[in-house]
């Protein structure tokens, strides 16, 4: 068979072993030797590529962020960080109509900074909001939806792994994606608290409030959330100031947590040993599926599927706009059924070269860190859209009393808000790039 019709077949086939429930890396891994064989026609190239390749991947510095920063987010949650972030907002905001569901929102884009993974995020904030949400008496498929999206401002706000991830697939610098996904990470948190207050005015049943917390105590609380502060200033502080690499950064602040919830006592051998193990098994999920996508793109790199499809979306004439929508559609279609990490390392090999030919009348560098940016909101996108958006699945698990269809109903106004907000960046370039310039 052609190689070039080779790869094609090959998406169907990896779909296929994925909705068999083939573990994500190891159904790229399986697809990408088996079509290498394939082209090579013969095992002796093959197995000199399966001698290299894991080392290949892994050799590479920027990816020891990845499980120093999955070990600070254990430590924030053994610390209780997420709890005082959540208290502080709900001290401020409790009383007003919505009010609890907005402290949600931004209790969660507070742990995104120091966390990195929207599942994470969602896991850990439906635990601590989602008993204060029904106590305010909270419609379930309000406060769902609103704990779903808010997970998404895990890994929207820096530091985020996925974000890392694309920056060494397309060879960007780390710490810029950082700046430039910081604005529309707050954007996301402000556009979700608006969508609250509409909901709430429109089903005034659908949500009740808290007793007003004295002045006193409200300060008190906003106080408890030093440590937080004080870690996303260092960490994302550092790293903007060029203080300190991405990398040193994500050391910094692992140190830094672990530090902190030994403080406040709630790290002992135990728990460390827990933190630990659990950062192993993340770090060994997303170097599988790492290792996996390396696989799997250099069979399609033996096929030129990437160049022959930038030739062929060159040839055609399309505006640039028209192939970039075309692009994100797809990632929010396929963002339903597949993990964001999965969708980032299988495709920016491939799309990235066909966008990096279209002309936006940007720099290089800041087209690649605006697709950058678009990417990283889209797929997550995907993690509260119906019917298998992850997160949804996760506030599920915490309570299995909400109807599946009440979910779906709470999620959609924040997935629409979602929507609203890439159409504005797409057409608006400069909402994800002036604080990148301003910072230069």
């Amino acid at each position: 068979m052609d190689p070039l019709w080779l790869a094609i077949w090959s998406f169907p086939a990896l779909l296929a072993l994925i909705f068999l429930r083939v573990p994500i890396g190891l159904a790229m891994l399986a697809v990408g030797l088996g079509g290498s064989w394939v082209v090579y026609g013969t095992a002796a190239p093959l197995l000199n590529q399966m001698k290299s390749l894991a080392y290949s991947q892994f050799s590479t510095h920027s990816l020891s962020i990845v499980p120093l920063f999955l070990l600070m987010g254990q430590f924030a949650v053994m610390g209780g960080m997420s709890k005082s972030l959540f208290k502080a907002a709900e001290a401020f905001l409790g009383h007003r109509r919505g009010g609890v569901a907005m402290a949600a929102i931004g209790a969660c884009a507070g742990f995104g900074a120091i966390c990195g993974s929207s599942l994470a995020t969602a896991a850990t904030m439906g635990q601590v909001a989602l008993p204060e949400l029904r106590r305010a008496g909270y419609d379930g498929g309000l406060a769902s939806g609103a704990l779903a999206a808010g997970g998404t401002l895990g890994i929207l706000i820096p530091p985020s792994i996925v974000l890392v991830i694309y920056a060494i697939l397309a060879e960007q610098n780390i710490a810029k994606l950082f700046v430039a996904a910081m604005v529309p990470g707050i954007f996301a948190a402000l556009s979700y608290m608006v969508v609250i207050a509409i909901v709430v005015r429109l089903r005034p049943n659908a949500a009740g409030n808290l007793p007003p917390v004295p002045m006193a105590a409200r300060w008190r609380a906003m106080a408890d959330t030093w440590s937080v502060v004080l870690i996303f200033a260092i960490v994302v502080g550092g790293i903007y100031a060029g203080i300190f690499t991405p990398t040193e950064g994500a050391a910094v602040g692992a140190v830094s947590t672990g530090v902190l919830a030994w403080r406040r006592g709630s790290l002992s051998a135990a728990r460390l040993r827990e933190a630990l193990e659990a950062t192993a098994v993340g770090t060994a999920m997303v170097f599988m599926i790492v290792l996996g996508a390396g696989a799997y793109n250099t069979f399609l790199a033996l096929s030129m599927l990437p160049q022959e499809l930038a030739s062929w979306v060159g040839a055609q004439g399309f505006s640039p706009y028209t192939v970039l929508w075309a692009i994100l559609i797809f990632y929010l279609i396929f963002g339903c059924v597949m993990d964001s990490l999965s969708m980032i390392l299988l495709t920016i090999p491939i799309f990235f070269p066909m966008f990096s030919g279209l002309d936006f009348g940007l720099a290089p560098e800041d087209a690649a860190i605006w697709f950058g940016i678009l990417v990283l909101i889209v797929v997550e996108v995907g993690l509260i859209t119906p019917p298998v958006g992850m997160n949804l699945f996760v506030i599920r698990a915490m309570a299995p009393d909400i109807p599946m269809a009440a979910m779906y109903r709470g999620v959609l106004p924040f997935v629409m808000a979602d929507i609203v907000r890439v159409t504005l960046l797409v057409l608006f370039p400069p909402l994800a790039l002036f604080v990148l310039r301003f910072s230069s």
